[in-house]
């Protein structure tokens, strides 16, 4: 969606706050369209359908498939989760979990890539590995 037109000279806040509204009055207006497109889609693809906009350089993702997750956390750790809840970061646990794992991932991504560049190379190694008594004869 176009952005929306703002007085020159407007700040960063002022332009983000302006693409969120235009985001969110998009939500509304288009959500029972949304809605009976998904209730075709998901049993048509036998997945779920999910939705977002683009607006400037905003983008907000209206439906996500969540996967649930097993963890096991310490009791500092599930502090610092109840505190991003807590100060409206999050909505909940799981939702201030993937909140970290994405500021790790937008903070570490050079990191994170040489992680999965070595562990490539080690499948590699192992895929070269020796072979089995059995199969060198």
């Amino acid at each position: 969606m176009s952005p929306p037109q703002l007085p020159e000279g407007a700040n960063e806040d002022e332009v983000r706050v302006a693409e969120q509204a235009r985001i969110s009055g998009f939500r509304e207006e288009s959500r029972a369209g949304r809605m009976r497109i998904a209730d075709e889609a998901q049993p048509a693809f036998r997945r779920t359908v999910s939705w977002g906009a683009v607006c400037g350089g905003s983008t907000v993702l209206f439906t996500t498939a969540g996967v649930p997750v097993m963890t096991r956390l310490r009791m500092a750790d599930r502090r610092v989760l109840d505190t991003l809840i807590n100060a409206g970061v999050a909505r909940s646990r799981s939702e201030a979990l993937a909140w970290c794992v994405r500021l790790v991932a937008d903070h570490e991504a050079e990191w994170i890539q040489e992680l999965r560049d070595a562990m490539a190379s080690v499948d590699e190694v192992r895929n070269r590995g020796p072979r089995s008594a059995e199969g060198a004869s």
